[in-house]
C-alpha cells in the first residue's frame, strides 16, 4: 500500500508553493513576459517567433484574422520545419549533442546524436522522395515508441508533406477510415513493437486496413523492431532498412510558407465520426518552442527531458517530436508500458539518464501512488528538478504526492492545459515566477487570451463555474477539420460569437487561478448545483481506502442528474458492509451534501483506453441502464462486462 500523507489529502486551494529562489534566479520565463504580452500582443508573438525559430524568409504581417475563424499567421514567412529541429543546431556546433536516448522495452537501448539524426531524417526523406511524395501530399505513420516514428514526421516535414500519426493501439478500421480520410499517398509502419513484456504486431493491420483495395496507398514501409514474420507485398511493401541504405545521408531542404500543413491528427468527435485536426508550421513550431522554453524553463546545454506520452496523441507531437528538437534539448524515449519489466522502470530511467524534467500523465501518476512509495525510493530521482502533469486535471493528492515522492519537495510542478486543437500550451504556470497550487493550472501563457464565460457569453464572477473560451487567436492554434470547414465553424465557434469553446467547464477562484471541472458533459447539473465529475473525484481519491474513481451524472428523475461513482479501493483494503456508505459521506465531508454520490459502484478495474485515459462515457452507459456503446478504443474491453455484470448484480441484490 501507498504511504500517502494527510498533508497529501489537504484541498490544493489552501496552500500554495513558491519556487526556490534557486529556481527563480536561473528560471528563463519572468514575470515581465505577462506585461510585455498585454501591452502588444501581436508584437510579443512576432519577437518570439524571429528569436526562437530559424526563417528562411522573414514574414511581412504576423496575424491575418480577416476570415474568422480561419487564421494565417506569420504572413509571407518561409522555413522548414525539420531545418528548425535537427540541421540548425548541427550547423551551431552541436552535432555531438544527444537528440534522444531510446529505451526499447526489452532493455535495447540506442544514442542519437543530432547530427545522427540529421543523417537519418535525410535518408528517410529521400526514401520518400523516391517513392513520389511532395509538397502536400500525406504519409500516414503507425508505428510503436520507436526513433523511426519522430524520423519520419521530421522526413514528412522535411518534404513539406503532412503527416497523419495513427496511434500504434488502434484497430485496422479505424486505421483504415483516417487512411481514407487524409488521402494518404504512402504508410510508414512497423512489423511491430513490444508492450508489457511480448511482442505487439502492426503490420497485420495494415495489410487489413489496405485489404480493400480501395485507398489511395501506393507503398507500404516497413521497419523491422520485433523480427517476426509477416506478410510481405513484394509490390507495394518495401523494407525501410533497404529504402534507406539505398539512400545519400544528405538532402538539400526546400522551404515552405508558414501555413504549409504539417500534420493531420485525427480526435474523437461527439458524433462518433473522428475529427482530423489540421496544424501548420510556422504557428506551430513557435507556440511550442515558446513552451518549452518558459513553461519546461528548457537549459538545452544541461536538460535531459522526457515526456512520457505517445507520439500518436498530440503531446507525443509537440513534447516529443517537435518541441524539444526545436530547442536543441536532449530527451527520452521510452518504448514499453510503466510496469514493464517491473514497476519502477520509470524510475530506472529516470535514474539512468539523469532526466531533469519529467512530463507525465495523472493516470500515471495516480498508478504510480497505487504502486507505493517505497518503488520510486529504491532509485535516485534527485537530478529531476521540474515536473509536469498532461492530459486531464490531476486531482490535489495525486499532485501533492507526485511533487514529494517523485520531486522530493523540491521541484516546481507545471500542471498544462491544452488540446489537440490549440496545438501547445495554453494555460500553466511559469515554474519560476507563480507560485504554484495543486490541483489549478492556473493562468493563461503570456501572449494566451482566454475566460470564463456563462451560458450567454458573459464573464462569471469568481468560483462561478462557467465555460472555458480563447477570445483571441493564437499561434499553434488549428487551423480547421481536414476537409470540412463548416464541421470546424460548428463544433468550436458556433457556441460563443467571436470566442472559441474548449468543451471544458473552468471556474476562477479567489486568486484569480483557473480550476478545470473537466468536460462540459462531465459537469452534472444535480438539483439547479453544477457540480464537477473531478472535484467529486479528488474527493473520493482522497480517502485513504480509495485508489482511483471515476464519476459520471446518471439520469435521475428526481434531481435531472444524480452522480454514480465508480471505485478502486487500494491493494490491502477490503469491501466490508460499510464501505459504500462511509465514502458518500465523506465525499459529503469534502464537497457537500449535495454532491454526495447516489450510487457507488466498487470494481477491480475502470475502462482505460491504451493511453490510459478513463472512457466514462462507457460507465455513463452502464450508471443509464443502456447498453454499453464501442469499447474498441479500451485497452482490455472485456472490463465493461465484468463492470456491467457487476453492477446488475448489486441492482438485483437490491431488488432482491
Amino acid at each position: 500500500m501507498t504511504n500517502t500523507t494527510s498533508q497529501d489529502r489537504q484541498h490544493g486551494e489552501e496552500q500554495t508553493f513558491e519556487p526556490s529562489a534557486e529556481f527563480a534566479a536561473q528560471a528563463n520565463a519572468t514575470a515581465g513576459l505577462y506585461d510585455e504580452a498585454a501591452a502588444d500582443r501581436l508584437g510579443f508573438w512576432a519577437e518570439q517567433a524571429r528569436e526562437l525559430i530559424s526563417w528562411d524568409t522573414d514574414f511581412t504581417d504576423t496575424l491575418d484574422w480577416s476570415d474568422p475563424p480561419f487564421a494565417r499567421w506569420f504572413v509571407g514567412g518561409k522555413l522548414n520545419v525539420a531545418y528548425n529541429c535537427v540541421d540548425r543546431h548541427v550547423e551551431a556546433g552541436h552535432g555531438d549533442r544527444v537528440a534522444i536516448h531510446f529505451e526499447g522495452e526489452p532493455g535495447d537501448t540506442r544514442t542519437i546524436t543530432y547530427a545522427d539524426l540529421q543523417r537519418e531524417v535525410s535518408r528517410a526523406a529521400n526514401a520518400l522522395a523516391a517513392l513520389g511524395v511532395v509538397q502536400g501530399d500525406r504519409v500516414a505513420i503507425y508505428l510503436p515508441m520507436i526513433p523511426e516514428a519522430v524520423i519520419s514526421m521530421l522526413a514528412c516535414a522535411r518534404l513539406g508533406a503532412a503527416h497523419s500519426v495513427v496511434f500504434g493501439g488502434f484497430s485496422s478500421d479505424a486505421l483504415c477510415s483516417r487512411i481514407l480520410d487524409v488521402q494518404a499517398k504512402v504508410v510508414i509502419t512497423a512489423d511491430g513493437g513490444y508492450r508489457r513484456g511480448k511482442p505487439s504486431a502492426l503490420k497485420p493491420a495494415v495489410d487489413e486496413a489496405l485489404a480493400g483495395g480501395d485507398t489511395p496507398v501506393e507503398k507500404v514501409l516497413v521497419v523491422e523492431r520485433t523480427g517476426e514474420d509477416v506478410a510481405f507485398d513484394a509490390e507495394r511493401d518495401l523494407h525501410w532498412a533497404e529504402a534507406l541504405a539505398a539512400q545519400p545521408d544528405t538532402h538539400e531542404y526546400e522551404s515552405f510558407d508558414s501555413e504549409n500543413p504539417l500534420f493531420v491528427l485525427y480526435t474523437s468527435g461527439t458524433t462518433g465520426k473522428p475529427k482530423g485536426i489540421l496544424h501548420t508550421s510556422g504557428g506551430y513550431i513557435t507556440q511550442n518552442a515558446f513552451a518549452l522554453r518558459t513553461v519546461f524553463d528548457i537549459k538545452p546545454e544541461t536538460d535531459v527531458f522526457w515526456c512520457t506520452a505517445d507520439v500518436g496523441w498530440v503531446t507525443g507531437h509537440s513534447y516529443v517530436a517537435y518541441g524539444p528538437l526545436a530547442a536543441g534539448a536532449t530527451q527520452v524515449m521510452y518504448e514499453g508500458t510503466p510496469d514493464t519489466p517491473h514497476r519502477g522502470r520509470w524510475w530506472e530511467i529516470v535514474a539512468k539518464h539523469g532526466v531533469t524534467i519529467l512530463y507525465a500523465a495523472p493516470t500515471a501518476i495516480r498508478t504510480a501512488m497505487k504502486w507505493g512509495d517505497e518503488i520510486p525510493a529504491e532509485h535516485d530521482l534527485s537530478s529531476l528538478r521540474l515536473l509536469g502533469s498532461v492530459g486531464e486535471p490531476i486531482n490535489p493528492e495525486a499532485w501533492m504526492w507526485y511533487r514529494r515522492v517523485i520531486g522530493g519537495d523540491r521541484c516546481p510542478i507545471v500542471d498544462t492545459w491544452w488540446q489537440t486543437e490549440t496545438g501547445a500550451h495554453m494555460i500553466a504556470p511559469l515554474p519560476g515566477v507563480i507560485a504554484t497550487k495543486p490541483g489549478s493550472s492556473q493562468r493563461a501563457l503570456p501572449g494566451i487570451s482566454v475566460a470564463v464565460v456563462d451560458d450567454t457569453g458573459e464573464p462569471v464572477e469568481r468560483n462561478v463555474a462557467g465555460y472555458l473560451v480563447i477570445t483571441e487567436p493564437w499561434p499553434a492554434m488549428l487551423r480547421g477539420i481536414y476537409g470540412d470547414p463548416e464541421r470546424f465553424k460548428d463544433t468550436y465557434w458556433s457556441r460563443f460569437e467571436n470566442m472559441y469553446f474548449a468543451g471544458d467547464g473552468a471556474r476562477y477562484d479567489d486568486d484569480g487561478d483557473i480550476w478545470f471541472l473537466g468536460r462540459v458533459d462531465d459537469v452534472m447539473n444535480v438539483s439547479g448545483h453544477r457540480l464537477s465529475t473531478a472535484e467529486i473525484e479528488s474527493a473520493l481519491v482522497s480517502h485513504e481506502a480509495v485508489a482511483e474513481a471515476a464519476v459520471v451524472g446518471a439520469q435521475d428523475e428526481t434531481s435531472g442528474q444524480a452522480v454514480v461513482a465508480f471505485v478502486i479501493l487500494r491493494g490491502g483494503e477490503e469491501q466490508t458492509e460499510g464501505t459504500v456508505e462511509e465514502l458518500r459521506a465523506h465525499v459529503g465531508r469534502e464537497i457537500g451534501p449535495i454532491a454526495k454520490p447516489k450510487r457507488v459502484h466498487i470494481v477491480d478495474e475502470l475502462p482505460k483506453t491504451r493511453s490510459g485515459k478513463i472512457m466514462r462515457r462507457l460507465l455513463k452507459d452502464v450508471a443509464d441502464n443502456r447498453q454499453v456503446g464501442d469499447a474498441s478504443t479500451l485497452a482490455d474491453s472485456s472490463v465493461m462486462d465484468v463492470i456491467s455484470a457487476s453492477v446488475a448484480g448489486e441492482k438485483s441484490s437490491d431488488e432482491g
